[in-house]
């Protein structure tokens, strides 16, 4: 072989121990996001899933209730008076207009710290049902999801893993993308290689199926969050033009409560539309609701989309408000109305809204299942199914490949460097999910500091004796 040969055949063998070992990196790093995220990621599916199914749910939970025998109904004003005799010192947060002819009314109340749903019969005025916001099944669901029911901490730990989630599947489509023509064990499972190859497929096929959606799903529900919503809250109030409202929450249930109580009525961020616990100024004036009475011509005139709630003045918002909460949040729209003259004010529509707040709105509803029902919905059960079973083969691929007494990572060698291209990327997605870059940096100042002179851990972690990552 000439020198010019024995160049090229070098520089070929070099380039493919860099790939290697960028390739080991990479795969290191997808490890601990697996170790971390894979609990969550099970926990998150199950959760997402039932919460997808929410409209035909919560009709079905509430069906004792939920219906009257008909009959025409009394006055508004009236059936609120019924529903707060129900929760003696509290006050209307918000009248829920019936749906159909044989609906009960739902009046939510105010007391405290807390929301009451009172289901009242529009013709007898009879109170069906009371009822503690937060104690409704899918309020339960909903905040086990975002906060496993922890408050802030929750909040904090479900963005953190969703972070690490979404490194997760970036890494994993790059260890699993094909590199040849070969699509079997990629594309498709190879189902008569024996087990091993079988689970192997299992987990390949379907993060590359699976993955696309799931980081759609994983990004939409980033505004929700304590850390990375709040900073987009941020955003948004110094750049939004628009002087109209958040129309998503963020952060636990009490951080929306408390945000709730420094908003007007369609500002509240617990429950869009509403006045909070708090706003008892209104009872101590004595508001009329009679004025109810008179705006609700006004707002059923308008059509909106169901549900449609219509809250009274407090000291933010001195006229009434209406709203419909549509789940396709494509389909709302807010009312401001006179209370004395029941005449409109305002209407604001979606379209209307800052371009940040339609496109987090069209990624919201189709995070809930709800901008194109059923298929949004059975996109998402697919989804969620599909993580299931990346995480069940993931660990059934572990097991049966860790060594005896160790982690089972893949092994860190001393001299592998970081490509610049695999820096950058890293540096940007630790910018644009502070949560992840943040603890990226303790796991590598651990791996580093705190594990290189523990002979032990080195072992067991797979770390090289002299750590160069």
């Amino acid at each position: 072989m000439n020198a010019v040969g024995a160049a090229s055949e070098l520089a070929r063998v070099t380039t493919g121990t860099r790939r290697h070992q960028v390739y080991r990196l990479i795969w290191r790093w997808h490890f601990y996001a697996g170790l971390f995220c894979l609990p969550f990621v099970v926990w998150l599916s199950i959760t997402g899933m039932i919460y997808l199914f929410k409209p035909q749910l919560e009709p079905l939970l509430e069906r004792r209730y939920a219906h009257v025998a008909g009959g025409p109904p009394q006055a508004a004003s009236a059936q609120v008076a019924a529903a707060l005799a129900a929760v003696p010192g509290g006050v209307l947060n918000a009248y829920e207009l019936p749906a159909a002819p044989d609906a009960a009314t739902r009046v939510l109340v105010g007391k405290r710290a807390q929301i009451n749903r009172v289901f009242v019969d529009p013709s007898s005025l009879r109170v069906l049902h009371v009822v503690n916001e937060n104690d409704r099944f899918m309020r339960v669901i909903f905040y086990l999801h975002g906060e496993l029911l922890l408050g802030t901490a929750g909040s904090v730990l479900v963005e953190l893993a969703a972070s690490w989630t979404i490194l997760m599947l970036l890494s994993g489509l790059y260890l699993w993308w094909p590199r040849t023509h070969r699509f079997g064990g990629v594309l498709f499972p190879r189902l008569r290689h024996g087990s091993r190859t079988f689970w192997r497929d299992m987990h390949a096929v379907t993060g590359v199926w699976v993955s696309c959606f799931a980081l759609f799903l994983l990004v939409s529900g980033l505004p929700w969050s304590k850390s990375w919503g709040g900073m987009l809250q941020t955003l948004r109030q110094t750049y939004a033009r628009s002087a109209s409202a958040q129309d998503w929450s963020i952060g636990s249930a009490h951080d929306r409560a408390v945000a709730s109580l420094q908003n007007a009525p369609l500002r509240a961020a617990s429950m869009p539309g509403m006045r909070m616990p708090g706003d008892t100024e209104a009872a101590a004036i004595g508001l009329d609701y009679t004025a109810l009475d008179r705006v609700l011509p006004t707002v059923i005139a308008q059509q909106l989309t169901s549900p449609v709630l219509i809250s009274p003045p407090s000291r933010f918002a001195p006229t009434w408000a209406a709203r419909s909460d549509a789940g396709d949040r494509s389909l709302r729209a807010d009312l401001v109305l006179d209370g004395t003259s029941g005449a409109l004010v305002s209407r604001t529509t979606f379209f209307q809204r800052p371009l940040l707040d339609r496109i987090i709105g069209y990624g919201v509803a189709i995070h809930e299942g709800r901008l194109f029902p059923p298929l949004n919905q059975i996109l998402g059960v697919f989804t969620a199914l599909g993580l299931i079973t990346l995480s069940s083969s993931a660990v059934v691929l572990w097991w049966r490949r860790r060594p005896a007494g160790v982690l089972g990572a893949p092994p860190a060698h001393a001299q592998t460097r970081y490509p610049m291209l695999v820096v950058t990327l890293l540096v940007l997605l630790g910018i644009a999910l502070p949560l992840l870059g943040a603890s990226m940096l303790v796991v590598l100042l651990v791996e580093r500091i705190g594990l290189r002179h523990w002979p032990r851990a080195r072992h067991f972690l797979g770390l090289a004796p002299k750590l160069d990552v």
